[in-house]
């Protein structure tokens, strides 16, 4: 990705110990169904943290409480923002999260199918836009400008991830792997501190998936925004996150280093599996090697 392409440049020089974001002792339930128990998570600045586990461990309800889309009954989300402001998430309306500086895509893609790719990320960068509908509608011109500026950053994000030729193509005739590059670009273009993934490596295949872990490990080192993903793809999350998470029935059971994750036997008995865990051990290895 050339240096024109990069749309904000951030510090390389991340700050690891301070927290971006904090959830501290969070609680989620829906009647006698406890979905998130007293869960404790730290995303430092500039960091890339994968939260793993297996299906119904409480993954996407965390990213849901985190959003807004879900209230916890207890606990609190705090979000440290880079110009030294903090926020309390927790029961704040969707919208106005993202506005404070978190974006997301979903396991289920959802993007306007009947609009072009560039529209769909026009859209969100759209939402930046200080100009009112009055402006708009006379076409003042500050409304044009900041038009302007939506598109100029539309083409950028869309280069940035490398759909740069497919700007005038429907989101629906992408392919299931662009589809996915659309969507972090439609995020992207909220301009986020952090950048909340769901499962994006769902339905790609392999060099698709290499891929995708590059422009990820891009969207942290050269745009500076920090990370959260979920994933079950543990090759995908061995090569990109600096540390880990692991939910299993809604409580932390594990978190560390990639390394450390791999050899709890907490996480190997609840998720990975012996065989699993000592393959990706071995491919951990060979890397370094």
């Amino acid at each position: 990705m050339s240096n024109n392409t990069v749309i904000k440049q951030r510090s390389a020089e991340s700050d690891t110990a301070t927290p971006v974001i904090a959830v501290r002792g969070v609680t989620l339930r829906f009647g006698g169904l406890v979905c998130l128990s007293d869960v404790e998570l730290t995303l430092n600045r500039g960091e890339i943290l994968a939260v793993i586990g297996p299906n119904g461990a409480g993954k996407t309800s965390l990213f849901n409480s985190l959003t807004g889309v879900y209230v916890p009954q207890e606990g609190s989300i705090t979000l440290n923002s880079a110009n030294g402001s903090t926020h309390a998430l927790l029961g704040q309306k969707t919208h106005v999260v993202n506005k404070l500086g978190l974006a997301r895509t979903f396991q289920n893609i959802r993007l306007f199918g009947a609009l072009t790719a560039l529209e769909n990320v026009k859209i969100a960068a759209e939402t930046r836009q200080r100009t009112g509908p009055v402006s708009i509608m006379l076409g003042l011109p500050n409304a044009r400008r900041a038009e302007r500026a939506s598109d100029r950053r539309a083409h950028n994000l869309m280069e940035f991830v490398g759909l740069g030729d497919k700007i005038n193509e429907l989101a629906s005739s992408l392919s299931y792997g662009d589809q996915r590059r659309l969507e972090i670009a439609r995020a992207l273009a909220t301009d986020p501190q952090v950048l909340l993934l769901d499962e994006p490596a769902a339905g790609t295949n392999p060099t698709e998936k290499l891929e995708l872990a590059e422009l990820i490990r891009h969207i942290n080192a050269e745009l500076g925004i920090s990370v959260l993903l979920i994933e079950h793809d543990m090759r995908l999350v061995m090569s990109v996150a600096h540390r880990v998470t692991v939910l299993n029935f809604g409580k932390v059971i594990a978190s560390g280093t990639t390394a450390e994750v791999q050899r709890d036997p907490a996480v190997v008995e609840a998720y990975l599996g012996a065989e699993m865990a000592a393959e990706m051990l071995d491919a951990q290895a060979q890397e370094e090697e």
